[in-house]
């Protein structure tokens, strides 16, 4: 169920991988991802079962309705219909924040002294147009200082292949994409662009595939990861979740 948790004094943070829930077919079978021809009471059903994997309340699920985009919604609790929107940003205790993604970057950030989490959705049009620096930007207006972000599972710069031009276009707007396959074709690197940004920010990142390995996070080498790229539009979504616990907001 859960490819990486990291759990400290007031914070849980995890990334789902696509084992132990009730979707069939290609959507086998922790899918997380609504409007790709999965049922949506599976789907609905896998939510639940992911937000107790990680001790913590469906009735307390936040999620977003995500368009690829840089605005960011602070909220306190559930939202119907889910907000429409990239990022997710909470100060409210036992309120877990769900960002998806099927080869775009799942970001997760914390300052839990400030009592202050959100989640970012990050691919190439997100990158592009900044999506963690609004959400980190959202995050210090509520008091946040010393901001931690995670990087989840995604597409590497290995295998993110893409026309010449588009690459030259992204990493017009941030330097750090620029890639090649591992098969020597033009390529963007994502998640390189994401850790710069966050680190111009001064925030500071924890990528897991520094721990796991790049091999193991890379949506299209994993078959036990969902890929857009590799599988089509019929594929999952995976996803990263983050909450305070036990903090009292101010």
């Amino acid at each position: 169920m859960f490819l990486y948790r990291h759990q400290g004094v007031g914070l849980q943070v995890a990334f789902t991988d696509r084992h132990g829930g009730v979707s069939d077919g290609p959507w086998d079978s922790l899918n997380l991802g609504y409007g790709n021809g999965d049922d949506h009471t599976r789907v609905d059903t896998n939510h639940e079962m992911v937000v107790r994997g990680f001790g913590a309340d469906p009735a307390r699920l936040v999620r977003m309705s995500q368009v690829h985009g840089n605005d960011v919604v602070v909220t306190d609790g559930p939202v119907t219909p889910f907000p429409v929107a990239d990022g997710l940003v909470t100060s409210a205790a036992d309120v877990t924040l769900l960002v998806r993604a099927g080869d775009c970057v799942p970001v997760v950030l914390a300052d839990v002294a400030a009592g202050v989490v959100g989640v970012a959705h990050a691919g190439r049009a997100g990158v592009v147009c900044a999506v963690v620096a609004s959400t980190v930007r959202t995050m210090r207006r509520l008091g946040a200082g010393s901001i931690v972000g995670w990087l989840g599972p995604r597409v590497c710069g290995d295998c993110y292949e893409v026309p010449t031009r588009l690459r030259a276009q992204v990493a017009a707007a941030v330097p750090a994409t620029w890639s090649q396959t591992s098969w020597g074709t033009s390529a963007v690197d994502v998640a390189a662009g994401v850790r710069a940004q966050l680190e111009e920010l001064a925030v500071e990142v924890v990528d897991i595939a520094d721990s796991l390995g790049a091999a193991v996070t890379c949506t299209v080498e994993n078959d036990d990861l969902f890929s857009h790229r590799r599988q089509g539009s019929r594929s999952g979504r995976l996803g990263g979740l983050v909450r305070l616990t036990g903090h009292t907001a101010p």
